[in-house]
């Protein structure tokens, strides 16, 4: 299953090293972010959103029921 960060990757263009490189984290860190099997701290989720230009509610706010 997709996760909705994976999409926004597609959707956007940039290389995951790119935003990896951007967001202060490493690949290995946001490859296992972007295929759902970690969660990002709270800083690297507001880094990643924010590469992305997105908000943290709208990538992983479904996540928070």
């Amino acid at each position: 299953m997709e996760t909705k960060l994976k999409s926004k990757i597609k959707a956007s263009g940039l290389k995951q090293s790119f935003i990896a490189e951007n967001a202060k984290i490493s690949k290995s860190a946001l490859s296992l972010i972007v295929n759902g099997k970690s969660l990002p701290t709270l800083t690297a989720a507001i880094r990643i959103a924010r590469v992305l230009d997105e908000t943290v509610e709208n990538l992983w706010g479904d996540l928070v029921e």
